[in-house]
């Protein structure tokens, strides 16, 4: 299958697929579990007026039962919610729209993470659309013209520029253009130590965010501890963080034949880079800790995104690929030298065996910065590596319940941590004052996150037979009520018509 169209994906199309936003809505007799890490509390009414919670009204949390809620009101719309769950709509960190080779259209991604929840997502980069396409999506968002999450959006360092940064002055005057432009934040690679250090001060002062994914090809010069030291928002993935705690190198341990451009070189490597840093528990380890938490520097690690180096064949055969993975994403996510993440071109057992002690290393890191008081989001960095939109989130969840954090504090790194990196005080905790994002689902997300997933949990009913379980119910954003399943028929109906119109058969997964 051929892909000749423009990189630049299809823009959102439709704002008409929910309902509201209400001059008052009251979700009843639900259990909330409000992003804070606190316990869940029910049963409550939630009032919502317009696209603003105005009250939570449960018995044991107030008195105040009669002014809204608990009451008859013919100017309400009441949705009786019985045995659901209330959490605040879930913000995926590390997000792509993603372009024409990774799906059909910004519908496709966009109705599969509404679908899931995700009310916000914050788009490090916008490298192939660009800004000014993302910029107005968002926009386009935000006035709920089209049915899509609020877009928060990020500069990739030096885009549009056509040269390199010879002088800080030109890194720093192109971080001021961005601001001009609308960005909300800058998205970082690496750059020379005195250009990246100018342009992560002079976003600072101009109060844009910055996040890194430190990249192996500039990460000797500068590491996750430097850039935290000049102020740096967020670190992205794991790079930069190993290389913060060598304690007899300082590069790794690269085999002489490497070469960074091969990306199966890359990411085998890449499965070797932990076990080179200071171990667990000992006095680097914990100061370098110690120092990111004190400065306040976020860790955003998007688990999920390198997950099939530890099982590729799982990855592969992830049950969502064959009702919603569109051809055009299968197509790109199989091996090719020339295919960003496709690298398994010769993936066996001694290369998953280094990516799972990789990911045991990683993510005791991971759960002791957390514990240790670190700010700690969760992002997918879907459209990469078997891992699509919506459903990647879901799984980073899962793997920072697998890291060591329990569930309630998993779904507070997915909310009001994100909102705390956004810098959005209305955003991720449900309670009276805040944005009217919400996620409602049947299933209690405390006991098995599994019920999040868009094509639901497998279980055993009491007649004998097997069903599936669980998907979100709706998504609530600014007060507008999308029926999640529906949004998710779309996907699934947008993927059928396109293998028919490119001649993909099934079966889908090998």
């Amino acid at each position: 299958m051929s892909n000749k169209t423009s990189p630049i994906i299809l823009a959102g199309t439709d704002g008409s697929l929910g309902r509201g936003p209400y001059k008052r809505l009251v979700l009843k007799n639900v259990t909330v579990i409000d992003g804070t890490g606190a316990p869940a509390y029910g049963p409550a009414d939630v009032v919502i007026e317009k696209d603003q919670i105005r009250s939570i009204n449960s018995a044991g949390r107030n008195t105040d039962l009669t002014q809204y809620g608990r009451v008859t009101d013919t100017d309400a719309e009441v949705l009786d919610l019985s045995g659901h769950y209330v959490l605040p709509g879930l913000i995926d960190s590390h997000a792509h729209i993603g372009f024409s080779h990774q799906g059909p259209s910004a519908d496709y991604i966009y109705q599969l993470w509404l679908g899931h929840g995700i009310t916000t997502v914050r788009e490090p980069g916008a490298i192939v659309n660009g800004v000014p396409f993302t910029l107005n999506e968002a926009a386009r968002s935000n006035a709920n013209e089209i049915t899509a999450p609020r877009i928060f959006t990020y500069s990739a360092f030096g885009a549009g520029r056509g040269e390199p940064f010879h002088t800080p002055k030109d890194a720093e005057e192109w971080v001021s253009a961005q601001a001009d432009a609308g960005a909300a934040g800058i998205k970082f690679f690496g750059a020379p130590p005195e250009i990246f250090k100018a342009a992560v001060e002079e976003a600072t002062r101009l109060g844009l965010a910055t996040a890194c994914h430190h990249a192996v090809s500039d990460v000797a010069r500068v590491n996750a501890l430097t850039t935290a030291r000049w102020g740096l928002t967020s670190i992205e993935h794991g790079y930069g963080l190993p290389e913060s705690m060598f304690a007899d190198r300082r590069v790794q341990r690269f085999p002489a034949s490497y070469n960074y451009n091969n990306e199966h070189d890359r990411f085998e490597q890449l499965g070797r880079l932990w076990r080179e840093a200071a171990e667990p528990g000992s006095r680097v380890w914990d100061e370098t800790i110690d120092e990111l938490v004190a400065l306040g520097t976020a860790m955003d690690p998007t688990l999920v995104v390198y997950v099939a180096s530890r099982d590729a064949a799982r990855a592969r055969g992830r049950e969502y690929h064959r009702d919603y993975t569109a051809p055009q994403a299968w197509q790109f996510f199989q091996p090719h030298p020339d295919t960003h993440g496709s690298y398994f071109t010769d993936w066996g057992t001694e290369q998953e065996v280094e990516w799972k002690e990789n990911y045991r290393l990683w993510m005791t890191f991971v759960r002791d910065f957390y514990h240790r008081g670190g700010l700690l989001t969760a992002g997918s960095d879907a459209g990469f590596i078997y891992n699509l939109y919506g459903f990647g989130l879901i799984e980073e969840l899962e793997l920072l319940r697998e890291a060591g954090l329990t569930a309630l504090e998993v779904i507070q790194c997915a909310t009001s941590n994100a909102a705390t990196l956004l810098g959005r005080k209305d955003l991720g905790v449900v309670e009276p004052g805040k944005r009217a994002d919400l996620l409602v689902t049947a299933e209690n997300p405390l006991a098995n996150l599994k019920t999040l997933y868009g094509h639901g949990h497998l279980r055993r009913q009491p007649d004998g037979s097997m069903a599936r379980v669980g998907g979100v119910r709706y998504t609530i954003k600014d007060g507008i009520v999308f029926d999640a399943a529906s949004l998710r028929a779309n996907v699934r109906d947008m993927v059928t018509t396109e293998r028919e119109r490119l001649g993909v058969s099934e079966p889908y997964t090998r």
